[in-house]
């Protein structure tokens, strides 16, 4: 059976699936509930498996199988998406929205059809829930989507089951099965799309800053992809291993990613990136804010690292002290969120593809400096980082960036959505920034009741909530292009529910949280 909290955290996001659909019930609300109904159901079969060792690739082992929370995230997305294109009239997008909230279920039903298959013996009532929905989500798919729109459908679940094939073997114990949906799912689109626009390039069609996105997370994976081949026939921690990573490197950089990005945007990629990010003053404040906030996140390391030696080799980083790199990145975020969005936009793409490319220089050993790296990180370690990857900074970075690259610019008057709508961008700064940085913070100093099956508390929780409305009110003081439109109670719940959802998942919660919260404030 499962345990109590995970019965929690299936009524929590229950809960927020059924309050999207009360406010867009459509055809596809049919499909988003018997999708979560039978995640719901599987997931036992999935934490069955992990339990017993029985699943096909080693997953993490601190966290159960976190499907339901997962399945529902991108079919949520595409549904929010549709209906505030559909509500502003543009069809192209609406269409995509659909798109995506087709392709969310699909691979969702994917993972739960692995899961009943592998299980022994046949649990004959779940495969029987499992058929149902399918045959809901597949009859749905039919009467809605044209043929080329299923062809693009399909196209990203092959991509999916090939990349999770691959990665899932070569980075075991750095996912959840929910976790490996989300990140895999998201990359297996972003692959998709920058094909699809790449072979279908129209001049003045799409913005360079979105192709720069999907060119640089296809760049980073392709280069990690093609050194961890590489370095199975070949020691990664010499000289010449490093001498020959980093000329690579250079020559998959200029070489491919350049002129890729070159035949998108249609002019040299080097020169549009400084030109974007000169091209006002206050760009330039903004950029010089943020190097010395990324000082200080280096000073940190530092810093912690000295006190490591002196006093202890077995000291970890506390909570708190960790927490302290949330508060810079509240800080790096919030000035660009009100005065530049597009600087920030970019400026999280080119921090995501830094951090990748740090991990790799860890991974791999490669010289001069990852060794240094791999003794600086190891300080802020945790129970999540149980693979041979660290990935919680770029987990947070991603939590904080995902509103803003998902935000729908196309379908927004002026840029700007109305009510709570408007909060959009400032879920991942609300969620994980504010949220969960206070309950993390006041729940280990001050926290007494423990919610039933966790370590969390009561007063964390609470406090998380009571910040993220302050938050709320300042953001209203500060941004004038926020207006919220008497929408305070639809804000209260989804952040509430949110904090709930916090307390209860054992889920990678800078990813998860972050993405919730934005589905709340698009509906």
């Amino acid at each position: 059976m499962l345990n109590k909290p995970v019965l929690v955290e299936s009524l929590i996001v229950f809960s927020i699936v059924l309050c999207v659909h009360a406010v867009v019930w459509d055809r596809y609300s049919w499909c988003a509930v018997a999708l979560a109904i039978q995640a719901f159901y599987v997931q036992f079969k999935w934490d069955r498996l992990l339990q017993q060792g029985g699943a096909v690739f080693q997953f993490r082992t601190t966290a159960n199988s976190g499907l339901l929370p997962a399945s529902v995230v991108i079919p949520l997305l595409g549904i929010a998406m549709k209906e505030r294109c559909k509500a502003a009239g543009i069809v192209y997008f609406e269409r995509f929205g659909i798109v995506v909230a087709s392709t969310g279920m699909l691979i969702a039903l994917f993972l739960s059809v692995i899961a009943v298959g592998i299980t022994k013996p046949v649990p004959t009532n779940t495969c029987i829930l499992t058929g149902v929905a399918g045959s809901i989500i597949i009859y749905t798919m039919k009467h809605s989507l044209t043929v080329s729109e299923v062809i693009e459908v399909l196209e990203v679940l092959l991509i999916f089951v090939y990349l999770s094939m691959i990665l899932l073997y070569l980075l075991p114990r750095c996912f959840s099965p929910g976790e490996a949906l989300l990140v895999l799912g998201g990359i297996s689109f972003v692959l998709n799309q920058l094909i699809k626009r790449s072979l279908n390039v129209i001049e003045g069609r799409g913005e360079p800053i979105d192709f720069f996105l999907l060119v640089a997370v296809i760049g980073v994976v392709i280069l990690g992809l093609f050194f961890t081949v590489l370095f199975i026939f070949m020691d990664s921690g010499t000289w010449i291993s490093s001498l020959f990573f980093h000329m690579m490197t250079a020559v998959l950089g200029l070489g491919v990613i350049m002129p890729w990005l070159y035949r998108l945007i249609r002019r040299n990629p080097l020169f549009w990136l400084l030109q974007f990010l000169f091209q006002t003053q206050t760009r330039v404040h903004l950029l010089t804010y943020w190097t010395f906030l990324a000082a200080s996140a280096c000073g940190i390391v530092f810093y912690q690292n000295a006190k490591r030696s002196s006093e202890s080799k077995k000291h970890q980083a506390s909570t708190i002290t960790r927490k302290y790199f949330h508060f810079i990145v509240v800080a790096t975020y919030v000035p660009g969120l009100i005065y530049d969005r597009q600087l920030l936009y970019v400026a999280a793409v080119l921090c995501l593809a830094v951090f990748i490319f740090l991990e790799y220089i860890r991974y791999f050993r490669i010289k001069p400096f990852g060794q240094t790296l791999r003794y600086l990180l190891s300080l802020f370690l945790d129970e999540r980082d149980s693979g041979p990857l660290i990935l919680t900074h770029i987990y947070l970075l991603l939590g904080m960036s995902l509103p803003v690259w998902l935000f729908p610019r196309s379908c927004a008057p002026k840029g700007v959505l109305s009510g709570a709508g408007a909060l959009v961008p400032y879920a991942g700064v609300l969620a994980v920034g504010v949220g969960d940085t206070m309950a993390s913070v006041f729940g280990s100093t001050m926290g007494e009741i423990k919610w039933p099956g966790t370590k969390k508390t009561f007063e964390g929780t609470m406090t998380a909530i009571f910040a993220q409305i302050i938050a709320v009110a300042l953001i209203l003081i500060f941004d004038s292009s926020v207006n919220l439109n008497s929408s305070y109670a639809w804000i209260l719940v989804s952040v509430s529910l949110v904090s709930l959802l916090e307390a209860y998942t054992t889920q990678i919660d800078n990813l998860l949280l972050p993405l919730y919260l934005q589905i709340m404030f698009m509906v």
